[in-house]
């Protein structure tokens, strides 16, 4: 069942979502060749705490850190470690979720370290666009396969992979609820959107093909092909005319 926030509620995640948001501009600065995964754990963890917040995904499914740090061809759920060192030219995805009061904000980033290879800046560009293309399509009365279609649309005509293994998820109480965003689909489908309604989405694209295979570790997901990865996500509630981007960087 899809809940529906109160406005008390909605502001609980406001908190959530901005210590996310601020949390991620911190460690944008902090992603330079020569760190450790793991000192960006740290740093996220550390500023989480001093905000107020808990870290939502520190023991999560028995996930050991309060960060996912995913570089490269990694494309989700890469664990921090202190053997772990940046290069120049990598691209390192962050994404990070908090609870503030029995609510939570999840939100991702990939940022690159360096100079990059212009067809992977170019992925870095289409996956945050697609992010954006999606929550234009979210207000209230729309269906959520417009908002799965706007991603695959995009993406698409560029040659790149959208993921299909993993999606956005609805979010409140708990870190995942209903319903599953994926980021394909057909447009007029799906879940009708009402105000209230508040969801994670993220976009996951590979610069060749969609499939993914997860490590030994259990949780890194890498692209099958080896080709690099970006990941973009934002946590937004739903509105009569729009959506209310709530982990957005505040001025």
């Amino acid at each position: 069942m899809v809940e529906l926030k109160t406005p008390d509620e909605l502001e609980k995640m406001r908190v959530a979502s901005a210590i996310v948001a601020s949390t991620l501009e911190l460690l944008r600065k902090k992603v330079k060749p020569g760190v450790s995964t793991m000192e960006l754990n740290r740093c996220a963890e550390q500023e989480i705490r001093r905000r107020g917040g808990q870290p939502a995904f520190l023991g999560y499914r028995g996930y050991p850190a309060a960060l996912c740090v995913s570089i490269n061809e990694e494309v989700v759920h890469g664990i921090p470690d202190a053997g772990r060192k940046i290069g120049e030219g990598d691209i390192v995805s962050l994404d990070l979720g908090v609870v503030w009061d029995g609510f939570y904000g999840d939100a991702a980033i990939t940022v690159a370290a360096g100079r990059v290879k212009p067809e992977v800046a170019k992925l870095l560009k289409v996956t945050e666009q697609a992010l954006y293309r999606a929550l234009k399509t979210i207000k209230s009365g729309a269906r959520l396969g417009d908002v799965s279609h706007a991603v695959e649309e995009f993406v698409t005509p560029t040659g790149m992979g959208v993921v299909r293994d993993f999606t956005g998820h609805g979010i409140g109480r708990r870190l995942h609820e209903e319903p599953s965003i994926p980021n394909f689909g057909q447009p007029g489908t799906g879940v009708v959107l009402k105000s209230g309604m508040t969801l994670a989405i993220e976009p996951m694209v590979c610069l060749g093909g969609a499939e993914v295979i997860v490590k030994n570790d259990g949780w890194t997901a890498v692209s099958a092909d080896g080709s690099y990865a970006a990941h973009f996500e934002h946590t937004v509630a739903v509105t009569e005319n729009g959506c209310e981007i709530l982990s957005a960087i505040q001025d």
